[in-house]
């Protein structure tokens, strides 16, 4: 087992500033998903050049194919790289939908300065139970962490759900009063993976619950909210996937505008995975049918990372409100 190292250590930051910051800025910090190399470095050269604040997030399949040791020193790296480019924005290492107090523990000791544990799919008294162990462990580290209310339909990783079932709001007090948790996820209407609706063509995609976040709002002013399945499964990287030899046909995500009116809010952590694994799976086949004879990774690895650094630039400017907030 690798020693125990704190975040500062790495040059990591937890998220109660940012947090507070984005709160009363009406924007929302990315939660950008990362599990190889050029993802990780499109992120925080996306991040640096748009002054973004930015949550490197880690599932806990992504943590295993990257291995908990590598992934320290690229978390060091990221930070230190974005040091040379002359930017000074805040970085967050956090555990996308940690799922025991094992896994969280572990994260902790390895560096990361934020964890989720998600017990949406618990009975509630089981859900505040199992939240209170990980916050209590965490904050003796000055670690933050994301509890989770409501159940999000999709699949991504290891999280699968075959339906949602909406926050409620009459909960909302009295779980963040029990755990102590620093920030809340909840379930308004948006989904795990590129296939978040079901609808025919043409038509477009249903609202997300607004005044379910509004109701949640006025029970908890100011507290940090987050919305996971916030992808907004972009149309021309659909397009290209099947234009290459890919089969997605119904992948559909949340419309950019609606992610924007959130923002505005008491959202501010947006998570985004499928966009990105969308981008590089674009790119990666447009160069290779492109480039029949090449078998150089960095070629088409490359053309993926200068993509994933186009769109991390727009969600930051456009639909976050990050940029220039770092």
């Amino acid at each position: 087992m690798s020693k125990k190292v704190h975040f500062s250590e790495l040059g990591l930051v937890n998220t109660r500033e940012m947090f507070s910051k984005a709160v009363d800025g009406g924007y929302a910090i990315p939660a950008y998903n990362f599990n190889n190399l050029e993802q990780l470095q499109a992120i925080v050269t996306a991040c640096a050049e748009t002054s973004s604040p930015v949550i490197l997030q880690v599932s806990k399949g992504a943590r295993d194919y990257a291995n908990s040791t590598m992934l320290r020193y690229m978390a060091l790296g990221a930070v230190e790289m974005v040091r040379e480019m002359g930017s000074n924005i805040p970085i967050t290492l956090h555990l996308d939908h940690g799922d025991s107090l094992e896994l969280c523990r572990s994260c902790v000791d390895s560096g990361f300065s934020s964890v989720m544990i998600d017990g949406s799919h618990l009975p509630y008294e089981e859900n505040v139970k199992l939240t209170r162990q990980v916050v209590e462990y965490a904050h003796r580290f000055d670690v933050s962490v994301e509890g989770e209310l409501g159940v999000l339909a999709g699949i991504e990783d290891e999280v699968q759900a075959e339906k949602s079932t909406y926050t409620r709001p009459d909960e909302v007090v009295d779980f963040v009063t029990k755990t102590g948790v620093d920030s809340l996820a909840i379930s308004i209407g948006t989904s795990h993976g590129a296939y978040k609706f079901k609808v025919k063509p043409g038509e477009a995609p249903p609202n997300l619950r607004f005044d379910i976040l509004a109701e949640i709002e006025k029970r908890l002013p100011r507290f940090p909210i987050v919305l996971h399945g916030a992808s907004s499964v972009v149309q021309s990287y659909v397009e290209l996937i099947n234009q290459y030899g890919g089969r997605m046909e119904g992948a559909i995500g949340i419309p950019e505008d609606q992610l924007r009116k959130a923002a505005a809010s008491a959202v501010c952590k947006i998570n985004i995975d499928s966009d990105g694994r969308l981008a590089v799976t674009a790119k990666v086949r447009e160069y290779l049918a492109n480039h029949p004879g090449e078998f150089d990774p960095r070629k088409y690895l490359g053309a993926a990372r200068k993509e994933l650094v186009a769109l991390i630039k727009h969600k930051n400017e456009t639909v976050l409100g990050s940029a220039g907030k770092g």
